[in-house]
């Protein structure tokens, strides 16, 4: 089920486990690919012979340094090659919502940056298995609404322009970070919640398309592409490299709720599952990655900045997941990117019982309580939706319990 899904994974924390504890958690949830914010020597050894797919990162303080090109290739080296292949690393994510910082020096720096980083890895004969990109806020669209209409602001149309002729000339991802939890949280009176939590809703109808949309997060989809398009280039793969939903909040953060967090994440893995494309582009695989693995305390910001996690820091989940979760009981943790504390030995087991609150259930010799989890965006606002009739389908999953057989989504 989860074979299209990535997860972030973020550390500005000083309560988190050491990565070895987090190989198993993530391998437990079916995951296949991780996003980090940086290069993480400890992560990226502790996932070594894992097989899981890495996207590192490159952060807007290191892109005016990436202008010179030894330094790229020095930093390509240290972080990138030392690693492979045991490690497999296939993407270098160079800065983060750059463009939408206004500050253009910082925005000048991104495309030398993203192309000396290129020819680093084309001389070590990396660049057929790493790409290069950069993530993007879904703020650098001027409309999305409805979603044919969509257009980048046109202030940025010039380093976006370059941007997506960087990517064509090299077959890297456009990247985007798209959180409808902000479109409803500014404006719960005029966005249905059900809309932005695939949950089931009249949707909307584009007038110009007549491509019917039941949920915010495709629309805004759609409207990237479309953006694309109108500059010229219809065929670029669009990622979400962030999406997801906090499960707390303040008192003023309307929707920041723990059902909420379930709702929208789980209905985002059953659509995944599907393996189906947004209206625009069926055929397209959704490359999505859930923000994010772990709420994370020291994020400045709103409560929900520290509450976006599928797991809390001890490893048990920050709401129901399908998982026992990963008992690591660390009083020191680990300093953010860096160290490690004492842990207690990893335990994972489904949990067991008749009764469930739950989203997803998985019948077998006896009950197994499969809760869904996943995702998290920033994007812009809309209105309605309506989520496709239940799934019904066999899983196959290594949970510790045997014939695990028919699973059915309850929404």
């Amino acid at each position: 089920m989860a074979t299209s899904i990535g997860i972030n994974y973020g550390q500005i924390a000083d309560n988190l486990p050491p990565p070895e504890k987090v190989v198993p958690l993530v391998k437990s949830m079916g995951a296949t690919r991780v996003k980090l914010y940086d290069a993480d020597p400890h992560v990226l050894k502790a996932f070594a012979n894992s097989g899981v797919e890495f996207i590192v990162s490159l952060g807007n303080e290191y892109l005016s340094d990436m202008k010179d090109p030894a330094k790229a290739q020095a930093w390509v080296k240290t972080n990138v090659q030392a690693y492979l292949p045991a490690t497999k690393i296939t993407c270098i994510a160079v800065g983060n919502e750059v463009l939408t910082f206004n500050n253009t020096a910082l925005s000048d720096n991104l495309l030398p940056a993203m192309e000396n980083v290129y020819a680093a890895l084309v001389s070590m004969n990396l660049d057929k298995q790493v790409s290069v990109t950069t993530a993007h806020s879904v703020a650098i669209l001027e409309t999305s609404y409805p979603p044919s209409s969509g257009a980048f602001r046109r202030d940025l149309v010039s380093c976006i322009t370059q941007v997506v002729d960087f990517h064509c000339k090299t077959g890297s991802p456009f990247l985007i970070n798209a959180y409808p939890y902000f479109a409803y949280k500014a404006d719960p009176k005029q966005v249905q919640l059900d809309f932005v939590l695939f949950q089931p809703n009249q949707g909307i109808v584009d007038p110009v398309t007549n491509l019917h949309y039941d949920n915010m997060l495709f629309a805004q989809i759609d409207a990237v592409h479309s953006a694309l398009a109108s500059i010229g280039y219809k065929n670029v793969c669009v990622q979400i490299s962030e999406t997801g939903w906090p499960s707390k909040g303040d008192a003023d953060e309307l929707g920041a709720t723990p059902d909420n967090a379930r709702k929208y994440n789980c209905n985002l893995i059953k659509l995944v599952s599907q393996k189906k494309g947004t209206p625009l582009k069926p055929n397209s695989n959704l490359n999505i990655y859930v923000f994010a693995l772990f709420n994370e305390n020291l994020k400045p910001g709103p409560m929900s900045e520290r509450n976006y996690g599928l797991f809390k820091p001890d490893g048990t989940p920050s709401y129901p997941l399908g998982f026992a979760g990963v008992s690591t009981n660390s009083s020191s943790g680990r300093s953010p990117a860096t160290g490690s504390g004492s842990t207690t030995p990893t335990s994972w087991s489904p949990q067991d019982g008749s009764s469930s609150p739950g989203y997803m259930s998985i019948t077998s010799n006896s009950w197994v309580q499969f809760y869904c989890y996943f995702l998290n965006c920033k994007l812009h606002y809309w209105t309605c939706w309506e989520v496709p009739p239940l799934l019904s389908t066999v899983v196959k999953a290594n949970l510790g319990v045997s014939a695990i057989a028919s699973c059915r989504f309850i929404l």
